[in-house]
């Protein structure tokens, strides 16, 4: 008798559970919304509360400090998004008819979708950009002609401050779409290089001595690696030299190269060495012809 009871205790108060859940709170012809749809929704929004709060837990022990601020916004924006498709879900599943709201909105849908596309696009390259440490801040990049050093990476964008002090704005799919320069990926010293001619006649062991002692002097670039002259090829117009140095700061590069340049017009002329210029000889050949008179 007491295991009957227990069981129809148990019974009764699972009638009064399902009686509970089933309880209509809006009813109609196209919709039949009960208070279950509503407990539903709330456990469906704890549930993907712990789960985003799980993969925020992995996804930052893997990143650097500050690298973790920049997730803040596509968790919040990941956390609305599984809000709303999880409510459209539950409420279609219990019979309200979506098909007039998705169809008022196919407008604005389409729109979105199109601005999402570039938007996420941006942001999965950020988030790999991110995770395997391809770019750094302080590295030294150059994207189609113009060079900037990185100052900022975010997760749609990554800014970088151009050699004239202007911030250039790079979207971050630009990393995978396209080819891009990290001058200092494998480390901070790059190999430079300044391509002078000279003139046919020219001693060119005066001019290799002439370029090693000034780039030798200059400030800027470093004596570890000794710099090398290169007898690169017989121009058109002039002997083809290259001074082939290294130096630590890439992004200032061009001034160290406008130095040389200064410097080596400046030798040139005091060994009466000539910068020749593009040149062309024309010979004029004049024939005579006779002519008969018939």
């Amino acid at each position: 008798p007491y295991r009957q009871m227990m069981i129809r205790t148990l019974r009764t108060f699972w009638e009064a559970i399902i009686g509970f859940l089933t309880k209509p709170i809006y009813e109609s012809e196209s919709a039949h919304l009960t208070v279950g749809t509503l407990m539903s929704i709330i456990v469906v929004i704890v549930a993907i509360n712990v789960l985003l709060k799980i993969i925020k837990k992995v996804v930052n022990s893997r990143l650097a400090e500050e690298d973790k601020n920049k997730f803040v916004s596509i968790f919040g924006f990941a956390r609305y998004l599984f809000y709303i498709l999880a409510i459209i879900t539950i409420l279609h599943a219990s019979g309200l008819n979506l098909t007039v709201f998705l169809t008022a909105s196919a407008a604005l849908f389409v729109g979105l979708g199109f601005a999402l596309q570039y938007l996420f696009q941006d942001i999965i390259s950020g988030i790999l950009i991110i995770m395997d440490q391809s770019l750094h801040v302080g590295d030294v990049v150059e994207i189609q002609g113009k060079v900037g050093k990185v100052t900022e990476i975010n997760l749609r964008t990554t800014r970088a401050v151009t050699r004239d002090d202007k911030v250039l704005v790079i979207p971050n799919h630009k990393f995978l779409v396209e080819t891009i320069y990290n001058h200092t990926q494998n480390h901070n010293t790059t190999l430079e290089k300044v391509t002078v001619g000279v003139d046919y006649g020219s001693d060119v062991q005066l001019v290799t001595q002439l370029l090693l002692d000034i780039v030798c002097s200059q400030k800027g670039i470093q004596k570890k690696q000794k710099p090398v002259v290169l007898f690169d090829d017989f121009g058109e117009s002039a002997l083809i030299f290259s001074v082939v140095y290294t130096t630590g700061d890439s992004f200032t590069d061009n001034r160290i190269k406008s130095e040389l340049r200064y410097r080596i017009h400046e030798a040139f002329q005091k060994n009466n060495i000539v910068i020749p210029f593009p040149q062309r000889t024309l010979h004029w050949v004049q024939t005579n012809q006779s002519t008969t008179d018939a």
